[in-house]
């Protein structure tokens, strides 16, 4: 069974709506610790639109699971991340004009750059994940790289809108988590899953991690995070 991460970034998207000091995202991680999720994410965007430096620094010391920094593959967040030393980092694509990471990051075109910035930060003892499509060469690449884990993209099978190709996405996710252990890599899954659709993701045996954000957070607003979060968790087991 794999286990939960939870994203806390549309917590803070609220706070920015009014860009006042509520609703807090170390409170959000705390609860959702609480909750039983094994890992607390945070993405610090370049544009800084939701999750503030500030944001980074309190949750590296409250956070008690594991904390994931989602950060784009740059020299300045190669610093920002050996400077504060969360538990792993998962290196995504970003686009400012973008309202969430779309698509995967793509391992092969971006290959050395992205080396560098794994090496930079391994040196720190931070483990590194690649949040990528589930295509072989884009894996076989992350290992190649130095990556310790990947991240499937599930963005696509959570859009299908036929069974036909519901299916097919679901195939692609599966072949990839078998590739990925087969080539020594931690793997894990995220991006659009919801409380209809993990079912089909968590079974898959090879998966070790779930990152999920925005449908926790949203239903939250109607029961309550620690309530959202515990679902969420009944949901994968």
């Amino acid at each position: 069974m794999p286990e939960l991460m939870v994203n806390i970034d549309h917590v803070a998207t609220l706070r920015e709506a009014r860009r006042i000091h509520y609703p807090d995202p170390v409170l959000a991680a705390g609860i959702a610790e609480m909750a039983g999720a094994t890992g607390i994410i945070i993405h610090l965007r370049e544009d800084r639109r939701h999750i503030k430096d500030r944001d980074l620094k309190i949750l590296r010391d409250v956070v008690r699971t594991k904390l994931n920094l989602e950060m784009a593959a740059t020299p300045e967040m190669a610093k920002i991340a050996a400077s504060t030393k969360p538990d792993m980092i998962t290196l995504v694509p970003e686009k400012r004009q973008e309202l969430t990471t779309e698509g995967g990051l793509d391992a092969i075109k971006f290959a050395a750059k992205i080396e560098k910035v794994i090496a930079a930060v391994k040196k720190h003892g931070i483990a590194v994940s690649l949040f990528i499509d589930p295509v072989e060469s884009q894996i076989k690449t992350s290992a190649r790289i130095g990556a310790d884990m990947i991240e499937i993209h599930t963005g696509s099978f959570a859009d299908a809108r036929t069974a036909r190709v519901k299916k097919r996405e679901l195939d692609k996710v599966i072949r990839s988590a078998v590739l990925g252990k087969e080539l020594g890599l931690g793997v894990n899954a995220g991006h659009g899953l919801h409380y209809h659709n993990v079912r089909e993701i968590a079974v898959i045996p090879q998966i070790d991690e779930l990152s999920i954000g925005h449908s926790v957070i949203a239903r939250a607003i109607f029961v309550g995070l620690d309530r959202a979060v515990r679902d969420m968790i009944e949901l994968i087991k």
